[in-house]
């Protein structure tokens, strides 16, 4: 608990840091916004960007407290996510907390095993029979894989959401369930939660 206060600490002085320099920015170019020599286009591409950094160190801080409750694997989930960010395989994984799944998700092919880095990775290894669908993941275990999620209806039309994305989102807008998401396409990695997509970092360890 003393780590988690500390780490708590840490990034929110990190956070606070980051947030007074985009307000810096911004009152800079509010500053010169009449200036019809100065084009503030790239000055607000580098804010979205710092915008963005910030969205993505918050969000895998915060990963990792919501999931601490409900399992001690974060270290295995962390390594097989980096290692599949890498490769561009895609990946679905579904953590369970406080709501029961059984009604939400069709079921795939039972597992029962311990998780571990190395089985996630080659569950979802391109052309394993497992690797469409979501693991499922309750404490320590893969409880099975495979399993189909619902889907998001918000974002049906959307065609640049990948199936992974909306059946993350699908499933964390009914329920309390964390899902993360590798997009094959380009290796980066998301978590759903509460009907919202959360862009997280794999550099370095999460």
């Amino acid at each position: 608990m003393e780590n988690m206060e500390c780490d708590f600490t840490t990034m929110t002085q990190t956070l606070k840091k980051d947030i007074h320099k985009v307000i810096s920015e911004l009152q800079g170019n509010l500053e010169v916004i009449d200036d019809e020599s100065n084009c503030l286009l790239c000055n607000f591409e580098k804010i979205k960007e710092t915008f963005l950094d910030i969205e993505i160190k918050a969000a895998t801080f915060y990963l990792n407290c919501y999931l601490a409750p409900f399992t001690d694997k974060y270290p295995e989930l962390s390594i097989s996510l980096q290692e599949m960010s890498r490769m561009k395989h895609g990946a679905l994984i579904v953590i369970e907390r406080e709501d029961s799944l059984e009604t939400l998700i069709r079921p795939g092919i039972p597992l029962g095993a311990e998780l571990t880095h190395s089985l996630l990775e080659s569950i979802f290894y391109p052309g394993n029979p497992l690797h469409d669908g979501a693991v499922l993941v309750r404490l320590n275990q893969i409880v099975s894989a495979a399993n189909v999620l619902p889907l998001s209806e918000i974002y049906t039309g959307d065609k640049k959401l990948g199936t992974r994305h909306r059946a993350a989102l699908g499933l964390s807008e009914r329920s309390d369930a964390l899902i993360l998401v590798v997009s094959e396409e380009t290796g980066r990695v998301s978590f759903a939660k509460g009907g919202n997509m959360y862009p997280i970092t794999t550099h370095g360890g999460m």
